[in-house]
């Protein structure tokens, strides 16, 4: 048995869309410690963590363990549904997952469960970062919407001063620097200065998860995957592990 009401209808729909901007079939698991989701994308560039925990919900009841296998372009479809002024209820039966939005009237919509079996993800636990910066979401998004218009990669670099994003075209260029200190740069720790670039595409379908929080974790060592971590512990937690582009300078 599965059920589980929330209030805050827009921090269910701006999870579950940033997760669907990189996964389109995923299995969702609820337990005592809430919903959650490890999923790869079907390149295997990029891998998602999401965790919601049970303080995030108005009700949550849950008996076993249970895994909700679910079309998540559908399930997106479905949550966008919902208005800010709605309640979502879900609930696990008949191989299906019911979602019921109450607000000024009622609607139930019913998601179907597919038949799918987890993919190898990863093991992204026994990654080693030597660098790790804490910064304001809205910085780092803009930093990344810049380089953008000049590349379809971009450069993560950092030393013990200083965090830099960069990335250069074939006529332009363009370069965010933030000093340790900073303003908008909440913290930095390097164990070594590391350099490492990154595919603007999957960085700007990351990045929406800055809805959910103000600040983001990035963390990278040379060459190396990186991780970018939105958390509000109280509510929400997504996690991506993104592939690094390596090619010649």
């Amino acid at each position: 048995m599965f059920k589980a009401t929330i209030s805050d209808t827009n921090l269910l729909k701006d999870s579950i869309s940033t997760i669907g901007e990189l996964i389109d079939e995923g299995i969702f698991k609820v337990n005592k410690n809430g919903l959650s989701l490890v999923a790869a994308d079907r390149a295997m560039v990029a891998v998602v963590e999401f965790k919601l925990p049970p303080t995030a919900f108005e009700q949550f009841e849950v008996q076993d363990e249970k895994l909700i296998p679910v079309n998540v372009t559908n399930f997106v479809s479905v949550l966008k549904r919902a208005t800010g002024d709605d309640k979502i209820s879900m609930e696990l039966k008949d191989n299906k997952l019911d979602i019921v939005m109450k607000g000024s009237s009622t609607r139930k919509f019913t998601v179907p469960l597919l038949d799918i079996s987890q993919d190898e993800i990863p093991p992204i636990d026994q990654l080693d970062f030597k660098v790790k910066a804490k910064l304001k979401a809205d910085v780092l998004k803009n930093g990344i919407d810049d380089a953008e218009v000049v590349s379809d990669s971009v450069v993560f670099e950092a030393n013990k001063e200083f965090f830099i994003i960069k990335a250069s075209g074939d006529v332009s260029s363009t370069e965010l620097t933030l000093k340790k200190d900073e303003e908008s740069l909440l913290d930095l720790q390097t164990k070594e200065g590391a350099r490492a670039r990154y595919p603007i595409d999957y960085l700007k379908k990351m990045m929406k998860a800055s809805k959910l929080t103000n600040e983001v974790i990035a963390m990278w060592s040379k060459d190396y995957p990186m991780k970018l971590s939105f958390k509000d512990l109280d509510k929400v937690e997504i996690n991506f592990i993104l592939a690094p582009r390596v090619q010649e300078e």
